[in-house]
C-alpha cells in the first residue's frame, strides 16, 4: 500500500500553476504583440489616406482656384484655402530658396484672374509706382569671401509707353559680395558686377545676409515708366554661384513715394484628415510668366538681320 504525502501533492499544484502561468504570458505576449501590429498598420493606411486627401485638396485649387472645407474623398476629407501672397504689401519674402541659375520674379503690374489672368491695372486692381526698391539675398552668416558666395542679378521689364507691350524694355543690373570676382584676374576673369550695399537686411522675420538699394532711374529707366501705372512690368532677380546651398531672396518697396505691390500669386494649404491621422501640404503658385530663356535671346516673328 503506497502512502501520498501532502507536502508532494503540493509541489504538483505548483509546478501546474507555474505552467499555467507562463503559458498565459506567451499568450498575453503574442495577443499584445497582433494588437500593436494591428494599431500600426490601421495608422499608417489612415496616414497615407489624409496625405492624399490633402494632395487631392492642392490638384482642387489649383484647377478652381478656390479652396473648400470638409470635402469628403473616400473614407478621407481634406480641408483647403487660397490666399494671395504679398497683395498690399510693402515687401515680398520669396516663399522658395535658390540655387545658382534659379530665378524669382517680382510683379509690377496686377492681374485679372477670372480673366485669364490677364495683366490689368485700375481702381480694383492697382498696380505699383515707385522709383526706390530694395533686394536683400543671402542666408544669415554666409561668407562674403567665398567661390559659392551668392550674387544676384536684377531684371527690369517696363514699358516706355505704358500699357503698350510693343515699347516693353529691359534694365539690367548684377550686383557681387565678392569684391575678388568683381574686380580681379584671379581666381578668373572679372564679372564687372557691382558691390551690395554694406550690411545685412531685415524684412518682417527674415534677415539677409547681403542688401542692394536701387534706384530705378540709374538703370536708365524714365520717370514715365516708373511713375506711370502699367510702366513697370516685373522685375526677375536671378541668383549666381552658390552651386552648394540654397539660398532665400526677398524685395522691398518700403520708401517714399512708393504704393504697394499687387499680388505675387496664391497660396494653397490643404489639410487631410482620416481617422486619426492629419496631414498638411503647402504650395506655392506664381502668376504665368514669360520663360526665363527669353531673357537671353531675341525673338522675331518674321526674321533677324544682322
Amino acid at each position: 500500500m503506497k502512502v501520498k504525502y501532502k507536502r508532494e501533492s503540493g509541489q504538483a499544484l505548483v509546478l501546474i500553476l507555474l505552467f499555467l502561468a507562463v503559458v498565459l504570458t506567451l499568450v498575453l505576449f503574442i495577443l499584445s504583440r497582433s494588437i500593436t501590429g494591428i494599431a500600426v498598420s490601421s495608422g499608417s493606411e489612415e496616414a497615407i489616406r489624409a496625405f492624399s486627401a490633402a494632395e487631392a485638396g492642392i490638384e482642387k485649387a489649383l484647377v478652381i482656384g478656390a479652396g473648400g472645407t470638409n470635402i469628403s474623398i473616400g473614407n478621407a476629407t481634406y480641408s483647403s484655402s487660397v490666399t494671395s501672397v504679398a497683395e498690399g504689401a510693402n515687401n515680398y519674402i520669396y516663399p522658395l530658396t535658390l540655387t545658382s541659375g534659379d530665378s524669382a520674379t517680382v510683379w509690377f503690374v496686377a492681374h485679372d484672374s477670372a480673366n485669364n489672368d490677364d495683366l490689368t491695372c485700375g481702381a480694383g486692381s492697382p498696380c505699383f509706382i515707385g522709383r526706390t526698391v530694395k533686394v536683400c539675398w543671402g542666408n544669415p552668416g554666409t561668407s562674403a569671401s567665398a567661390s559659392t558666395t551668392p550674387a544676384v542679378e536684377m531684371s527690369v521689364f517696363y514699358e516706355t509707353t505704358p500699357g503698350d507691350l510693343a515699347t516693353i524694355k529691359i534694365a539690367r543690373a548684377a550686383f557681387d559680395p565678392y569684391t575678388t570676382r568683381v574686380s580681379s584676374d584671379t581666381p578668373a576673369k572679372p564679372n564687372s558686377f557691382s558691390a551690395p550695399d554694406a550690411g545685412t537686411c531685415t524684412i518682417g522675420s527674415e534677415t539677409y545676409e547681403f542688401q542692394k538699394e536701387i534706384d530705378l532711374s540709374t538703370l536708365g529707366i524714365p520717370a514715365g515708366s516708373y511713375n506711370t501705372q502699367n510702366g513697370l512690368q516685373f522685375m526677375r532677380l536671378r541668383i549666381f554661384y552658390n552651386t552648394d546651398v540654397a539660398h532665400k531672396i526677398g524685395f522691398d518697396v518700403n520708401f517714399a513715394g512708393n504704393t504697394v505691390l499687387p499680388s505675387q500669386g496664391s497660396q494653397i494649404d490643404s489639410t487631410g484628415t482620416a481617422g486619426q491621422s492629419n496631414r498638411r501640404l503647402s504650395v506655392f503658385q506664381g502668376w504665368p510668366e514669360p520663360p526665363s530663356v527669353f531673357d537671353f535671346a531675341i525673338y522675331s516673328s518674321t526674321g533677324i538681320t544682322k
